[in-house]
């Protein structure tokens, strides 16, 4: 085959198109000075707010902070346990610490790599407080289920949808099913910024308004500081960058939609595990991620082939240093543990091209053919 370079992502392919529009609004805050809380953050609030089907949003620096500001502010703290899947990014769990409460791992199912609902209600004890499902990967969560062991056993649910920004379960955008939602926009995201920015959304005036104050150093008026004084504000020029990028986002997102469908397609007899997406969501794809018993081979080769892979995670939560004081062991969490060693990350971003698809399948399809003893 004909040798390509693939990058994982290409955010200068994003923003060339839209690069006159993004200066023009830097510009335009830059002739106001309004840098800290402008008028572009309550503008794009309200319109990521309607975008993710709820009354309200809070800009913020980052996922990290809308999950920790959401769990305070909703009254978790030390003596609390909160249930996080075994398979995420360490900021859902770290939200947890934060606030100082417990974090309680969970297996993720057999064939999603998403939280197992029916592992959920053995992990919940007296103090159980919240569960934080991971919309992981850009595909939802099984949220049904987990929002009706919420209810009967009166947890409060916050969503992780940093990686699933315009996802629908069920016809319904995530983000719209717990008591709140948190974001991020790292620039990486499917809505990304030029730097650090999250938000949180809910449907709760009251909790909007209490993180609206804990993230401005407890202000609700200038100088009368009311509840915990963080400072986690939403910069007036990400916010910029980010009403611009939103507008777009509908069509990236369905741009991911077809490469994933290509992937799919392509990899289809092929030695690899695809990734499984119940009939019941839509996925928006913010990675493409396979399973393969040779993960480290295949990775190595397709490097070889100038193509850009990720691992995400190769080591659990459970199993990072930072919680070795909670006392889990290797072989409690197997599904996650497994995955650990067998997912591998596709290039996957809206300008990708037909062609670089293409490549990416056919190296794969090399790989498999090569006898394992080989490899």
């Amino acid at each position: 085959m004909q040798a390509m370079q693939v990058p994982f992502l290409d955010l200068k392919a994003q923003h060339e198109p839209i690069q006159a529009e993004i200066n023009s609004a830097i510009a335009n805050v830059f002739a106001r000075n309004a840098f800290i809380l402008g008028d572009e953050v309550r503008q794009f609030e309200e319109k990521f707010a309607d975008y993710c089907g709820v009354s309200q949003a809070v800009g913020l620096d980052s996922g990290l902070s809308a999950l920790k500001l959401a769990l305070e502010a909703l009254g978790v703290g030390p003596g609390d346990e909160v249930i996080v899947p075994a398979n995420t990014f360490i900021a859902t769990a770290a939200a947890v610490s934060f606030v100082g409460a417990k974090v309680v791992f969970v297996d993720m199912a057999a064939d999603s790599t998403n939280i197992d609902p029916d592992l959920l209600e053995a992990a919940i004890t007296e103090r159980t407080k919240a569960v934080i499902p991971v919309h992981l990967y850009g595909i939802p969560a099984d949220m049904d289920r987990i929002c009706d062991i919420a209810r009967r056993r009166h947890l409060f649910v916050i969503e992780d949808a940093c990686q699933a920004h315009g996802a629908l379960y069920k016809g319904k955008p995530v983000g719209s099913f717990g008591h709140a939602a948190a974001f991020s926009f790292y620039p990486g995201k499917n809505l990304g910024a030029a730097g650090d920015a999250g938000a949180l959304v809910t449907n709760s005036r009251d909790l909007a308004d209490m993180v609206r104050a804990m993230r401005n150093c407890g202000q609700r008026e200038k100088y009368h500081h009311v509840t915990s004084p963080h400072n986690h504000r939403l910069d007036t020029l990400q916010a910029a960058v980010l009403s611009i990028k939103l507008d777009r986002l509908p069509a990236w997102n369905e741009a991911r939609r077809a490469n994933a469908d290509l992937y799919t397609r392509l990899l289809e007899g092929v030695d690899v595990a695809t990734p499984q997406v119940p009939p019941d969501v839509v996925p928006v794809w913010h990675l493409y991620v396979i399973r393969s018993e040779r993960r480290d081979p295949l990775k190595d080769h397709l490097t070889a082939r100038g193509i850009a892979t990720g691992l995400h995670y190769p080591l659990p939560l459970h199993l990072q240093p930072y919680y070795r004081h909670l006392g889990y062991r290797r072989g409690d969490f197997p599904n996650t543990e497994r995955c650990a060693e067998e997912l591998l990350s596709l290039p996957m971003y809206a300008e990708l091209s037909s062609e670089a698809i293409g490549y990416v399948a056919d190296a794969i399809r090399e790989f498999a053919t090569v006898p394992q003893a080989a490899t």
